[in-house]
């Protein structure tokens, strides 16, 4: 028996769906609009959030049904994962797949999830909606935030 928490000891692959989907640190970065360059495959994140995307738990409204609602919402998985080059540095889906530790503020680390928005890596108070957007002016919205740390793994 060990006192190792289960992302120390498993591989994302060993996880049970219960752990997988804790692995959300609540940061509701996923959720945010991306735009691609077509020609060199950068991608970008923006201010713009999906309109499932309560701006204040930074969690999806309607998580179970999403895809009825929003079709091209990406259901991460294992496969997915490593596919997926925009995920945030902070990920913990990608962090611990790429061999790293969670980060203190993250909710299975600190206890609370609300660290994640006072460390200040959260979408939390940064978005506006998707609706009544004209996807033309997302390249207004382009931000950077998503992609720094912030805070060190501690």
């Amino acid at each position: 028996m060990t006192d190792q928490p289960f992302w120390k000891t498993k591989t994302l692959a060993e996880m049970s769906n219960a752990e997988w989907e804790s692995l959300c640190d609540g940061c509701g970065l996923c959720c945010l609009n991306k735009l691609e360059d077509w020609d060199t495959g950068e991608v970008v994140f923006t201010s713009v959030a999906c309109k499932l995307l309560d701006g204040d738990s930074c969690r999806c409204a309607d998580y179970e049904n999403r895809q009825q609602t929003v079709p091209d919402c990406i259901q991460l998985t294992l496969q997915g994962l490593r596919e997926i080059k925009w995920l945030p540095p902070t990920c913990g889906y990608r962090l611990i797949d790429e061999g790293h530790d969670l980060y203190w503020w993250h909710h299975l680390v600190s206890g609370n999830p609300e660290t994640v928005h006072e460390a200040g890596v959260s979408a939390r108070g940064r978005t506006i909606s998707e609706e009544g957007l004209d996807v033309e002016d997302l390249e207004d919205y382009v931000v950077d935030w998503p992609l720094k740390v912030g805070a060190e793994r501690g």
